[in-house]
Formats: structure tokens, sequence, C-alpha cells
């Protein structure tokens, strides 16, 4: 739908028009690109669009959002706009999206992020779109858009060009803003065409006014029309306002004007917009001046609402509105027919005048439903906190809002405390609404400040233990646990403490006590009186948060059977709760780490991909286990390149990879730690680097940083034995050694590797240390499982024994885990070789180089081979292995290849995610990897690929 009336004669613009055209042909055959059109205001940005998408031959659908001055802090208002996400769209995943958008809140803990979550799913309601129909999306007045469109938009554009999408963006110069230069740079560096709209030339005008006026102008007229500057906008308010002269009639019909009309043609854009208001009566002029504070486009039944008036009274006025070329229809809605227009229009009225249609617009809003982040847009525009209405409204007002716009929420409620005076009661109720909204947001310093401030006005017993609980969490994330301590144990000291806030704040306590002191069974006593009360109280949050600090406490002691049992209580709990969404991803991730730990691979992959696919079916975000916790699974089941795939698919700081201050930065050493790990393993060495480098450069503050620093750790020093620095491979290799009390890192893991470097470094002592902590975590083991296997390998490669490593081996095969599997079959072809037995020593090494192999541990091979051959083992009659290849159809993994042939299908993204259980943003990772090693641009040349492999298969066969 384009919103954009076609001018009567468009000219000047074939180079412009063209390029818009190729693209749209395009994008109908499945190749997609993105233009950025710029210009001054007026320049004819919006009327080129217009006339070169209605141009193509229908097979486009065309999607077009406008922003304005009012909406542009409203996050993802403008794409919303854009892709019509409506309650009542007779769309049902639009519906949903909205739906999402209209009934979410924060959760007690900063459950997810709403904006990055409507993001992930508006990107899969474009993929959807796209694999429907050729799809074209046009961004008006960028310089107005939201900073969440701007990014969603990024999102697009960088894979426009894979899908049939043609993405639009125009703006003008000015206001400059950085994120709009950013994207536009962004936008041209990978390859994005601009079109930048200079004045019509004389030439160019003179056609304009011929095409209008039919007739060529004289030189009279073409004085007239030069005072538009070549402006197109101010050009056709010219020529209008001469048609609608009655007496320039004959004049014109000899393309020349007497002195006396000349005198009365509007001087300026303002006085010619005067004289197309004056065609239309002083009600509708003033309904129209109205109309302006509800922003570019509005719907008439807000209209009818600020006017207390009904639509039905309105009808005349809006259609002579219409006549008149003030307003056109968009869909449902009315938008005035420039920005300038109603930029021009609200100019007009005074500034205290807008000011107070502002609060009765924001009243009118809220009395008729309307959404919050509209009523709030008035509120802002009004700009006069103090109003006790509106000071009642931002209080019930600040869930919903913190929900979407939290800078939003945060504004107005800083703003009616700033205002004056304010009894307590108020005081109150606005600071703790605040508090709420800044620790949901992150903002944990100022929320911090604010709780502090908030204990010393409350008189209600649930906000004295929420803003305690709060504050300890801020501080907690800040690395503060003794502090944090010493604010729940006062909290706590409270008699009215409600039993609800009792049982949540001895959640906290439990694992702050763990965090701190590390000392578990004061941390377990505390969980399970944290336990008690929550069950009690029926509070499903409190009671999952004491189990999964159960399930810490036994994890770390090595009970891996019982926390699987907490993690899992936990999960039945929270499944009856809508809400809490990272405690449950906190819970889930703990689940498959417990069954790890036991050996049971399979069982932990088999409920990733079911987590995973319930999340799809049920449209819920956050209800999956994080990208982080799926690629440490991958990684140990050697699926690399999926682990990449997942890690690829989130960046550093994203919502997803962070449980609201559960584990704060942990999540983000780890997938530094994890991505720099497999490409050294690869070989790839700048990679390596370029990940070591961001993941040390994070600061290690808390327990849960140094419990996810372990593959950060090893890839450093995997990296230093490439380098040629064994010695400095051990050091770093050793911190790992040094488990504080409470903490949860997994040494047994590393320990083999450790041994092994040892005994290169001629480091005895570090050896038998690292087989020490082995026997010590497998002592703690309630079941023999990967701490005791580690045992045994730590004892066949200190005793030169091939007796406990031939058992490991046994164990890695029963259990499904290739990666600890072929580096133990490498150390136990070491020890034979070392011992004399070559033969089996030969065969050993060559599984583990295919098992190497199969993962693509280039440098693995040949650590494993200079090893033998030292001792003269080589890999005899096999020969070397082919290389992996690194383009075409063979270069693909198993998962790319599976996502390759969804794509042939004509499967959308999110489909593909359905059918394979992962996230939509993993399968788009595939898809891109496809690409690059196809060599391809799109997925309809993918397609065209698979259709091509296939017949030269059929003709081989």
């Amino acid at each position: 739908m384009i919103p954009v009336e076609l001018p009567p004669v468009l000219a000047g613009r074939d180079k412009e028009l063209a390029v818009l055209r190729a693209a749209l042909d395009a994008a109908s055959q499945g190749r997609g690109s993105v233009l950025w059109v710029e210009g001054e205001a007026g320049i004819g940005k919006s009327s080129l669009l217009a006339a070169g998408l209605t141009g193509g031959d229908g097979t486009c659908e065309v999607l077009w959002g406008s922003a304005d001055q009012l909406s542009h802090r409203f996050p993802l208002r403008v794409m919303l706009d854009c892709l019509q996400v409506r309650l009542r769209s007779p769309d049902p995943r639009r519906a949903r999206i909205a739906e999402f958008l209209r009934d979410r809140r924060p959760g007690l803990f900063a459950a997810d992020d709403v904006s990055y979550t409507a993001t992930e799913m508006l990107v899969s309601l474009v993929d959807e779109l796209c694999t429907e129909t050729p799809t074209v999306l046009v961004l008006d007045d960028v310089q107005w858009a939201d900073e969440a469109s701007l990014m969603l938009w990024h999102r697009l554009a960088l894979t426009a060009e894979e899908l049939p999408l043609l993405l639009v963006s125009a703006t003008r110069p000015v206001p400059y803003r950085q994120d709009v230069q950013t994207l536009r740079a962004a936008t041209l560096r990978r390859g994005g065409t601009l079109l930048s709209l200079g004045a019509l030339s004389a030439d160019d005008v003179r056609t304009v006014v011929t095409g209008v006026l039919r007739a060529p102008p004289g030189p009279g007229l073409s004085r007239l029309v030069g005072r538009a500057m070549g402006n197109p906008l101010y050009l056709r308010e010219l020529l209008d306002a001469l048609m609608r002269g009655q007496a320039t009639g004959a004049a014109l019909a000899e393309g020349e004007l007497p002195d006396e009309v000349l005198e009365r043609v509007p001087a300026s854009f303002a006085d010619a917009l005067s004289d197309r208001l004056s065609v239309v009566s002083a009600p509708t002029a003033q309904m129209l001046r109205t109309a302006a504070l509800l922003g570019g486009e509005f719907a008439v039944t807000d209209l009818a609402a600020l006017l207390r008036r009904t639509a039905s009274d309105l009808a005349e006025g809006l259609q002579d509105a219409v006549a008149a070329g003030l307003v056109v229809s968009v869909g449902d809605q009315l938008a005035f027919r420039h920005p300038l227009i109603r930029q021009a229009l609200y100019d007009s009225m005074p500034a205290a005048l807008r000011a107070a249609l502002h609060c009765e617009a924001a009243r009118a809003l809220a009395a008729a439903g309307a959404e919050p982040l509209r009523v709030a847009q008035q509120l802002l525009a009004a700009g006069r906190p103090g109003d006790e209405w509106a000071r009642a409204w931002v209080v019930e007002a600040a869930p919903a809002l913190a929900a979407r716009a939290p800078d939003i929420a945060t504004e107005l409620l800083q703003r009616e405390l700033q205002a004056s005076p304010l009894d307590r009661v108020d005081q109150e109720a606005l600071t703790v609404q605040l508090v709420r909204v800044l620790f949901g947001a992150g903002r944990h310093a100022e929320a911090a400040d604010r709780a502090r401030q908030a204990l010393t006005m409350a008189t209600r017993p649930e906000h004295r233990a929420e803003m305690s609980s709060i504050l300890a969490r801020t501080l907690f994330d800040l690395g503060r646990n003794e502090e944090a301590v010493d604010v729940v144990r006062s909290a706590l000291g409270r008699a009215d403490v409600p039993a609800v806030w009792q049982a949540r704040l001895l959640a906290s306590l439990s694992m702050f006590a763990r965090a701190s002191t590390g000392d578990l069974d004061t941390a377990d006593d505390i969980a399970r009186e944290a336990l008690r009360i929550g069950e009690e109280t029926g509070d499903a949050f409190a009671t999952a948060y004491a189990l999964t600090d159960l399930w810490m406490t036994h994890s770390v002691r090595r009970h891996h059977d019982a926390a699987l049992g907490y993690a899992e209580r936990a999960l039945a709990v929270l499944d009856e709760a809508a809400e809490h969404a990272d405690l449950r991803a906190f819970a889930l991730d703990g689940r498959i780490f417990s069954l790890q730990n036991l050996g049971r691979w399979s069982e932990a992959e088999a409920i990733l991909r079911r987590t995973r696919a319930l999340a799809q079916r049920a449209d819920g975000p956050g209800r999956g286990t994080s990208a982080v916790t799926a690629a440490v699974l991958l990684y140990w089941l050697g699926q690399w390149d999926d682990a990449l795939a997942e890690l690829g698919a989130v960046g550093p700081d994203a919502t997803g990879v962070t449980y609201a201050g559960l584990r704060e930065r942990g999540p983000v050493l780890l997938r530094h730690g994890v991505t720099a790990m497999i490409a050294g393993h690869r070989g790839d060495s700048a990679a390596a680097a370029e990940h070591l480098r961001a993941g040390h450069a994070l600061p290690v503050r808390t327990v849960a940083d140094r419990e996810n620093r372990d593959f950060l750790l090893a890839a450093a020093a995997l990296a230093a034995e490439q380098e040629g620095e064994p010695a400095r491979a051990l050091s770093l290799l050793s911190t790992l050694l040094d488990r504080a009390p409470g903490e949860m890192t997994l040494r047994y893991q590393w320990m083999p590797e450790l041994v092994r470097l040892a005994l290169r470094a001629d480091d005895r002592a570090v050896g038998r240390a690292a087989l020490q902590a082995c026997q010590d975590e497998a002592r703690a083991e309630s079941r023999p499982g990967r701490a005791a296997v580690a045992v045994r390998r730590c004892q066949g490669l200190l005793d030169d024994d091939p007796g406990p490593l031939r058992e490991a081996v046994g164990y890695y095969r029963s259990v499904g885990s290739p990666v600890e599997l072929a580096e133990t079959l490498e150390d136990l072809a070491a020890v034979l070789a070392r011992r004399g037995q070559q033969a089996e020593a030969r065969t050993l090494l060559g599984e583990a180089i295919d098992r190497y192999g199969a993962v693509g541990a280039a440098w693995d091979i040949r650590r494993a081979e200079g090893r033998l051959r030292r001792h003269g083992v080589r890999r005899g009659v096999r020969g070397p292995r082919p290389a992996r290849a690194r383009v075409g159809w063979e270069a693909l993994t198993p998962t790319e290849t599976r996502v390759a042939v969804l794509v042939a299908q004509g499967r959308s993204t999110p489909d593909i995610a359905r059918e394979l259980y992962l996230s939509r943003r993993t399968v788009q990772t595939h898809i891109s990897h496809v690409l690059g090693k196809l060599g391809v641009r799109s997925r309809v040349e993918i397609a065209r690929e698979a259709l091509r492999r296939e017949k030269l298969s059929d003709t081989g066969s």
C-alpha cells in the first residue's frame, strides 16, 4: 500500500526511476537490495518512490511506514506501522505480535528485553512475508525514526540480498542524527545504492508547469515559479494556488500572467499552505490543527475522542480536507499529504495552546482505552508535569510503558518526581515505579541510588521489601556481594516483611551467600527455608528461585543426580506460570548442564531440541535455552559448525546471553571462549586471537565470571602452545587448578590437557596437581561420571599406562562424547607408541585423526601426527587425508545441507527453525554460511544450485 499521491507530472527523475524499477524487478525475481534516498524536505523523495513502486508488474507487496517527530522515541513504532502490526489485523501473525507487545510486562527480575524479542518476531514476520511473495518495505522520513526501528532496519538490510526483499529508506539531511548516519554508512558499505535528489532544473520545472497547466509558461509565469527554487513541493503549491484562482484562466491559456495576478500568488510555502487552507471552512481548518497533535497519521476515532464528537460528525470536514489535498487515506487511517503540511499546522498554534491540547489529548485517549504509548506520546509533547491525573496515570501505566519503552517511562516518572509539591504517598509510588523501570532497563547504578531513596520514604512493607531486593541485586551484579548480603539480612530483620517477599529475599540471600562465602551448607539451609515459605504462599517465583539455588549448590558439590531433580522441579513450577522467562531459561540451562555432567549427552541434546520446538510453537521468546548453553553442549558433541552458528546468532551484548543478573557477563565470556577454542583447534589463529582479545577485555568480578572463563583460559593456553610457548600454555591452564569455595567451575574437563602440557614441559608436579584436582571432584560425584573418567585419563598419562586410557576410551564410546574420545584416542596411541606397540598405536592414531578431521580440527591433526612421529608412528597406508572442502556443496556441513534443501523447497526461516529445532537467528547464520560456500547471493540461487545438483545426481545414476 502506497500512502502517497502520485504527482501529476514527474520530471527530472528518469535516472532515479530506472534504478528504483530495476531494483523492484530484481526483487520480484528473488534478488533483494537496499536503496537509500536522500534530499531536502519537499524535494520529491516520496513522490519518486510512489511513482517507481507503482510502475512494477504487481508481483511485489509494498509496505510503507513514515516516521514523525512525535513517535521517534517510541521503540519500533515506525516499523510496526510499516509492517501493519495491529491487534485487529486479519493476519494472525501480526495480531499475535501486537498482543505480545500489549500484554508484556517486565518480570520481577527484568525477564527479557521486549524490544529485542519483538525485533526477532518482526524479522521472522518479514522472512515469512518474503517467502509468500516478493516484498518491498519503505521507511520514509528516517530522520525521525526511533532507534529500535533503525536497528531492525539494519538487521533486515544484512540479509535483504538473500531474500526477495527490497528495502527503501528516505531521509532528509537535517536534523542530523549520528545513528541515522551510521545506518547510512553501513548500508552503502554493504553495497546499498544511494539516490541523492537535488533541485529540479529550469527545463524540468518548465516540463512540470506545462504538464499541470496544459500550456508552456511565459516569462512572467517562469519568474513566478522560479520562487520554488526547483523544489517540487513548493512548485506544486504555487501551481495549485494558480489553479484555484478563477481570474487566471484566460491568462494561463496563453502561458502568461498579468501583474495583478502575480501579486496575489503566495510568496512562500507557508503562504501557499494558508492559501490551500482557505478553501476549507474554519471549523475544518481547526479540526486539522487538532489532528496535527496526533502525528503524521491519525485514526478518525482518536480525533473524534479528542474533539468529543462522533466520527460521523467529522465526516464532512474530513472529506473536504481530502478534496483540498491536505490529507490522504492510508488504510484505516488518515495522513497528512506531506509532513511539512502537518508541521505547518502544528506550528501555527501557540506553544501554550499546544501544550494544553496535548494534555487534553492524553486524557481523551486514555479514556477511550488507547494503548499507553499513545497516551505517553501526548504527555511527553505537553511537557507539563504536576497534573494530578497525569501523575496517577503514569504510576498505573509504568509497567506497560517499561516493557515497551523504558526510557519514556523513566522520563515521565522523573518529570513527575521533579514537580512540586508532592505528598509522601505520591512520592513513594513514583519512586518505587522508577526503581522497577531502571532495574528492568539494566541501569543498575541509577536503580541502586533510587532504591536507597525509596527505602527512606517507603511506608508500605511490600515496597520496602521489594526495594531492598532490587538494591541487593544491583550490588550483587556489581560484584559487591557482602553489601548485597547485608541489605537482604537487614530487610529480613523487619517484623512486617510480607511472606512472599520473605521467600524471595531468602532465595536471593542463598545465591549471594554461596557466591560470597562459598558456604554451601548455609546456602542450602537458606534455600530450603525460602522453598518452604514459597510453597506455603504459592509464589511460583520464590519457589523456583529456591529450587535453582539448590540446583546450584548440589552442582557445585557434584551431586548431579540431585541437582537434575531440583532443576526439573523448578521447571515444573514455572511451567504453570506465564511469567519469569529469565528464571525458566536459567533452569532449562541447568537441566542440560546436569545431564552433561552425568554423561547423558543424547538426553541433553534431545531436551535442547525439544525445548526449542516448544518455544517455536508457543511463540514464547525467553522460554528456550540460551544460545551459549546450546553452543557448549554442541562443542562437546563435536558439532562445532552448529555451535558457531549458535554463537554467531547473538551479539556480545544481546539479552539472549544473560539471565537478567543471575549470571551476568559469564555467558559472554563463554561466547568468546568457545568461539576462540574452536578457531584455535581449526588453526584459525586470527579468529582465535580476536575472540581472546574480546574475552580478556571483560572484567572478571563475580563468581559467575570465574565459573564461565574456563573455555577462554583453555583457548588462550592452546594459542600459547601453537606459538611454541608450552610453559606459558601450562601457566595459563594451571589457573583452573584454583577453585574458590562454592565455585562451580568444571576443572576436571581440562585436567587431562593440563597433564599433557605438564609432561611436555617436564613439570610432573603440575601434572600430579591436575590429577589430584580430578580425584577430588570424582570423590565428590554422587555417581561416577565425567570427573571419574577424567581421573583415569590423567592417571594413564602420568603413569604411561594404557589400561586407564582404554577404560576412558570405552566410556566415551558408550556415552557418545566425540571430542573427548578423539583426545583420549590420541593419548592412548602416544602411550602405546612409547611402549613399543606401534601397530595398535597407528590404528588408534588413524581413528583419532579421522575424528579430528570430522570437526575440522587441523591443529589437533598436526599435533597428533607430530607427537606420534617422534616414536616412529605414522598413519601408514591411509595416505594424506583429503583437505576439507571450503567452497561448493561438498563444503556444507550436515546441518547446512539440510538448511539448504529446505531453503530450496521455499521454506521460510521460521519454518526451517521449527523443522530443525533451532533458533531463527541460528538458521539465518547457517543460510549465510551456505550462501558464502556456494558463492551465491540469494535464496533463489540456492534453490537453483540444489536443482542443478539434483539433475547431476539423476544423470549420474
